[in-house]
């Protein structure tokens, strides 16, 4: 039987399906952060994706990983699970759009941490990228400064930036994961971990949510951990620089869910900043396979 060979245009499909999942787990997250705090919603959302995808890895008779990835699991975990944290409580504060437009700096971000800690050399794309980028981010500030956003808005973008740094952090133990560990697993793992986190504060910063929510929380784990094992999939099947692009359709589609569900408007200042930043990640990585430049909520 001749083996079937995955296309990237195959790989690319599958990763569009992923990231406008993630998107719509965006706005779905959004909601439940408004609503009952970024806490609350990443604690639990990471709990019902624990009894999701728990029953399946155990249903297929995945061997228990081992010390090697059980170690990557929890720091990728740890450092993932503070990103989202970060970013949801962000993005209460600022658009979906310009939430996910700042996101796009972790690509970069990645480039200067690979160099710092796997001694990779940076080369001079990279710079000349994160250049173009930090104009971006200037635009997106400069329309701030001109609409006058209060404290709160300035507040949320600054954590989200950070979420940014971190997130770059766990692209670098992500491509480590995906050498030793499937997508289910990586996936799996990423959801116990950050749910054993929180749990430790829950007392204090969370309750059990009313019955009437776990709908929307098991909707958003569901979204979470498909478009997780979507993305996993593709990335494994293709280079990163061919699915690349398909990540920065992330911002058309917070844009219109944005609009649709919360009545947001996306500024000149925020599409003129996306475009930048784009344009820098993609000038970094040219002719070169960088990290994935996913969506926050891949964790």
């Amino acid at each position: 039987m001749t083996r079937r060979v995955t296309t990237p245009a195959t790989a690319f499909a599958v990763a569009a399906i992923g990231i406008a999942s993630y998107s719509v787990m965006d706005a779905v997250m959004k909601g439940m952060s408004i609503a009952h705090g970024a806490y609350s919603a990443v604690l639990w959302r990471s709990v019902a994706g624990v009894v999701l995808l728990g029953p399946l890895f155990l249903v297929t008779r995945r061997p228990w990983p081992g010390r090697a990835a059980l170690t990557l699991h929890v720091a990728r975990g740890t450092v993932a699970g503070a990103s989202v944290l970060l970013f949801f409580w962000g993005l209460v504060r600022v658009t979906m759009a310009q939430g996910v437009a700042l996101t796009f700096l972790a690509p970069l971000i990645a480039l200067f941490l690979a160099a710092a800690t796997l001694g990779e050399t940076i080369r001079r794309a990279a710079i000349g990228g994160s250049l173009v980028a930090s104009l971006g981010v200037l635009a997106i500030a400069v329309g701030q400064w001109q609409a006058h956003a209060s404290a709160d808005v300035v507040l949320g973008s600054l954590a989200i930036v950070l979420a940014s740094i971190l997130y770059a952090g766990s692209l670098i133990l992500l491509r480590q994961q995906a050498q030793i560990a499937d997508p289910l697993e990586v996936a799996l793992f990423t959801s116990i971990v950050l749910a054993l986190l929180l749990l430790v504060g829950a007392p204090w910063f969370s309750t059990v949510p009313a019955v009437a929510l776990w709908p929307g929380i098991f909707g958003a784990a569901a979204l979470g951990s498909v478009s997780a094992v979507l993305l996993a999939w593709a990335y494994r099947h293709a280079e990163a620089q061919v699915l690349a692009p398909v990540e920065y359709t992330a911002f058309v589609w917070s844009a219109i869910l944005g609009y649709s569900v919360f009545g947001e408007h996306v500024t000149a200042w925020t599409v003129a900043g996306a475009l930048l930043i784009i344009a820098g990640c993609l000038v970094a990585v040219r002719g070169k396979p960088g990290p994935a430049p996913q969506t926050e909520a891949a964790a």
